[in-house]
């Protein structure tokens, strides 16, 4: 009889909130679609398709579009289908089975996902009791452990804390290992290495089209590194690993710099709002909130009574994330702001 191997046997699917919410707080996506004028390129350009062809293997044309927003050579950046592909592919193919890689805690929990998958040791460093990393420990275990590989994500989701670009490349520069830089939400930030990719001989950069960007449908994800890096990373992904549809809306959006740059200030502005307002809610309610300052598009807030928040605003239509000790809560318009504040506040009143 067949049986799962062990590494897969108990894991159980990936379970967001699904169904009709009124209001979608709980994923970090942008809440910004796409205007009239992006969409009407984005349908010309699907409708010239060849769609009995294969995808550009590597995906050219997105990839440049992508590099001359960010200021940087198209040579130094690979696509993927999301950053989970990439950081899936790095994993089993950069590190050998049964090597450690190290990251932090609270970090993105995919991270220690794929390093089971890869059948990888993974070494988890707490943060510090403020949410920041301790660098010089992490530093002193990745040498200790000889490991193969670093990663964190910067700004940090789920806590919006960002390390200084100083802290971070010392990582870089102390440890001979690779180090891999999740900047998914340095839009959100002013503290990126993508200029400076080159430099490092260790060092690959990750980003997303999903949260500023707001395309978070088309599944797109990028690696920047130096060539050596990058052409590893393109001869050990799959060959067609982004779609000619995705390639070709990514391409479009990533055209239209003065919308992008725009978007993502508004998102800024929304998060530092939606940031004001709980803080002061904290205020009111000291024994129930403290709301962490962050640099991303979302609030993470400490509270004895995050599950049954997280639960009476599921009731009211409002969907956050719940973190045990913590929920995370993305910024949205206006009126999805003052909604869910308006909700909390209730909360607050029947305790």
């Amino acid at each position: 009889m067949y049986k799962l191997n062990e590494k897969i046997c108990n894991l159980e699917p990936y379970d967001p909130i699904t169904g009709q919410m009124k209001i979608r707080l709980d994923a970090n996506e942008s809440f910004v679609n796409l205007p009239e004028d992006i969409m009407a390129e984005i349908h010309s350009a699907i409708d010239n398709i060849s769609f009995n062809r294969y995808p550009d293997p590597n995906a050219s044309a997105v990839c440049k579009a992508f590099a001359d927003y960010y200021g940087i050579s198209a040579e130094n950046v690979t696509a993927g289908n999301g950053s989970d592909e990439l950081i899936s592919i790095i994993m089993t193919a950069f590190l050998m089975k049964g090597q450690t890689l190290v990251t932090v805690a609270p970090d993105f929990s995919m991270y220690r996902f794929y390093t089971s998958i890869s059948e990888l040791n993974c070494e988890t460093i707490e943060k510090n009791s403020d949410l920041t990393i301790d660098v010089d420990k992490l530093i002193e275990t990745a040498k200790k452990e000889n490991v193969g590989a670093v990663i964190f994500s910067n700004p940090c989701n789920p806590t919006s804390k960002g390390l200084d670009t100083d802290d971070v490349v010392r990582i870089i520069t102390s440890l001979n290992c690779l180090v891999v830089l999740d900047e998914a939400y340095m839009d959100f930030w002013n503290k990126s290495l993508l200029g400076e990719v080159c430099k490092y001989d260790n060092l690959i950069i990750l980003r997303t089209a999903s949260k500023a960007v707001g395309a978070a449908a088309i599944r797109l994800g990028f690696a920047v590194a130096n060539k050596t890096i990058t052409k590893a990373l393109k001869a050990v992904k799959s060959p067609y690993n982004v779609n000619t549809v995705t390639q070709e809306i990514g391409r479009i959006i990533f055209s239209h710099k003065e919308y992008l740059t725009k978007t993502k200030n508004y998102i800024v502005t929304q998060r530092e709002s939606l940031y004001n307002s709980v803080a002061e809610l904290a205020q009111h309610y000291p024994q129930y909130f403290a709301v962490v300052d962050g640099c991303s598009n979302f609030v993470f807030v400490k509270s004895p009574v995050s599950k049954e928040l997280f639960d009476y605003l599921l009731s009211q239509g409002t969907a956050i994330r719940y973190m045990g000790d913590y929920v995370r809560i993305t910024a949205g318009t206006d009126d999805e702001n003052r909604t869910v504040l308006s909700q909390i506040n209730d909360f607050c009143n029947k305790l």
